[in-house]
């Protein structure tokens, strides 16, 4: 398994960040992938695969490259720099640019295990693949970017929260399949057989949300390490068809317990409207009675403004007989 040594001082200032280089590159996972988790990921696919398909069957070597980088079990490390704090796409992909062709020679038989095919014994790696992330990041990313940044900052903002009930311990378990916290100091990043690395004392240590399920991690020399994880992505799922208990229901109104039901994660009135159907000043109002009565509370996460349950909110769904919902491992 892989594992990290991580000393108590470089959790405690571990952070979550938004990274849209990440989420480029996790949306090139899921086009090389070429199948969805879920409808929201198959539904984008539709949309965007036929014209990644059609850009790499036009360049069969930038093709050879993505086959090369991404196709084993380990990422070629040129193509996936580790973003900083507030980095911009633009920022990001200009250090894939900077890489160098011998680096990214390098890199590539490190995840090839093996010697390179010869139609990659070339200088324009790097050129080729900032060409092909910035075509994901401007065609398949860049359009959905302000709403799947609410729904990053929803789960961040989840995530936060849990290591306040639950400790890092509860959060660390629960970042994707896979990853673990063991105690003393260990945390398990995957489930491969790498050798151990020590976190230095200092080092910055980041958790990036991605809306694709999928996730990997990733470091710069011994100062920078991140674990890139899919998201809460509640939009993922049909949540507002869920059946609501007759109960909840007659006590405080259909269209306000199903909303109690689905803000067991952070959400925005943005959010809510998108998977309830319901209109902008009708969650409005029904969220103002649910803050009232201290059912539900709000956060703030950036630029948004989020929702959850309280408490009290979850008392109510146990009351009922509604058992509050499973927070699902999808992303929207």
């Amino acid at each position: 398994m892989g594992l990290w040594q991580i000393d108590t001082d470089t959790l405690a200032r571990s952070r979550f960040v938004l990274s849209p280089f990440a989420e480029t590159f996790a949306s090139l996972k899921l086009l090389y992938a070429g199948t969805g988790a879920h409808p929201g990921e198959a539904a984008w696919l539709r949309a965007h695969l036929p014209g990644y398909r059609a850009r790499l069957a036009a360049d069969p070597v930038t093709a050879l490259l993505v086959r090369a980088a991404l196709g084993t079990s380990w990422i070629a490390d040129f193509c996936c720099p580790t973003s900083c704090v507030g980095e911009s796409f633009e920022d990001s992909v200009a250090r894939v640019r900077a890489a160098g062709a011998g680096k990214a020679r390098d890199d590539l038989r490190v995840s090839l295990r093996g010697p390179l095919p010869a139609a990659l014994e070339r200088d324009d790696l790097p050129e080729r693949t900032t060409a092909l992330l910035t075509y994901v990041w401007e065609q398949t990313v860049r359009p959905y970017w302000e709403r799947r940044r609410r729904v990053l900052e929803a789960d961040m903002v989840a995530r936060t929260a849990r290591v306040s009930q639950g400790g890092w311990a509860a959060v660390l378990d629960s970042l994707r399949p896979g990853t673990r916290w063991l105690g003393e100091s260990r945390f398990q990043v995957n489930l491969n057989a790498y050798p151990p690395r020590e976190i230095a004392a200092g080092a910055e240590l980041l958790f990036m949300p991605v809306t694709p399920r999928t996730g990997w991690v990733s470091w710069e020399g011994r100062e920078r390490y991140a674990v890139v994880y899919p998201c809460l992505g509640v939009l993922a799922e049909d949540h507002g068809r869920r059946p609501v208990p007759a109960g909840l229901a007659a006590l405080v109104g259909t269209a306000r317990a199903g909303l109690l039901m689905l803000l067991g994660t952070p959400m925005s009135t943005t959010q809510l409207v998108a998977v309830t159907g319901q209109g902008l000043g009708s969650v409005g109002r029904h969220l103002r009675v649910l803050l009232g009565a201290g059912l539900v509370e709000r956060r703030r996460a950036g630029r948004s403004v989020l929702y959850v349950r309280t408490a009290a909110g979850e008392v109510l769904l146990e009351a009922s007989g509604a058992a509050p919902p499973t927070r699902p491992d999808h992303s929207c």
